[in-house]
């Protein structure tokens, strides 16, 4: 079965499902190793992991392909990649459309902002018109072959709920696959964007948000077909790396006893060593 069949086949089965996000090739790996089958491939967090740039439409297409790229080549999951604005018009939504495709992604998300965008829980959001994002999506429609497309608003802070509601239907019968209602502020809020609509809801559990983190029990009461969780990973990894390097500068301590730590020759493996020995054992006298 293919990466994008089992997307598929998880929303058809209608039963909620979590979404990890990746901000790196170490969290793509190990939510392989958990057993995740869907990962989420976060604008914010792989252009801070890869570049150190805020999630403001400074890293381009190009760069954002290449590390979509490689999450899909990485990870065994698949992979719902967030593409922004399509990083343009309607010839870039196009060939956006057509790059993260070949590039191994499942679903491709696509919000209705202004380019360059902002972060969807950070203030000075502008967007485009209802209409101009129904365009988007048809031609990200007419472009893919066999992804998913999801549409998000990130109308909430500037037209209300009333017409994040409104965006969303157009965006439904325009032909997105999945609806995404950025920055609610509410539970209440969130389960009228669920009731509202026949078509699979997503939620973003961003730590730190305007959107409260729910557990995953009430968010599949509430009615989303799933959850993603970009900042997750990001966030815990930060705080631990803060942790030891303090303790390192500190007491000059490079192996803390109260800090768990991943045993190096298992993440050899994880990483690929495995082969590479293999090879060497094969090879490695004929050089």
């Amino acid at each position: 079965m293919s990466k994008t069949a089992v997307l598929k086949q998880k929303l058809a089965a209608g039963k909620f499902f979590v979404v990890p996000g990746v901000h790196d090739m170490i969290a793509a790996v190990m939510a392989d190793r958990v057993g995740f089958d869907i990962v989420y491939g976060t604008g914010y967090w792989l252009t801070a992991s890869a570049y150190g740039l805020p999630d403001a439409g400074i890293a381009t297409y190009t760069q954002m392909l290449d590390r979509m790229a490689t999450v899909a080549r990485t990870s065994k999951a698949a992979l719902i990649a967030d593409a922004d604005t399509g990083y343009g018009g309607l010839l870039n939504v196009h060939h956006t459309v057509k790059g993260y495709e070949a590039a191994g992604v499942s679903a491709i998300q696509l919000e209705d902002q202004e380019f360059p965008k902002k972060c969807g829980h950070t203030p000075f959001k502008r967007l485009i018109s209802t209409q101009d994002m129904v365009d988007k999506i048809k031609v990200a429609k007419d472009a893919r072959q066999d992804m998913l497309i999801v549409a998000r608003t990130d109308a909430r802070q500037s037209e209300g709920l009333d017409g994040t509601l409104r965006r969303l239907e157009a965006y439904a019968e325009a032909g997105a696959d999945v609806l995404f209602p950025e920055a609610l502020t509410s539970e209440e809020e969130m389960r009228k964007a669920c009731e509202t609509f026949g078509k699979p809801v997503m939620a973003n559990m961003a730590n730190g948000g305007l959107t409260p983190v729910l557990k995953g029990d009430v968010l599949a009461d509430i009615g989303f077909a799933f959850a993603i969780y970009p900042s997750l990973t990001s966030l815990i990894a930060a705080s631990a790396i803060e942790q030891a390097l303090v303790k390192l500068r500190d007491e000059g301590d490079g192996e803390p006893a109260d800090m768990p730590m991943f045993n190096f020759k298992a993440f050899c493996e994880l990483i690929g060593f495995k082969d590479v020995w293999a090879f060497e054992e094969k090879w490695g006298g004929k050089q």
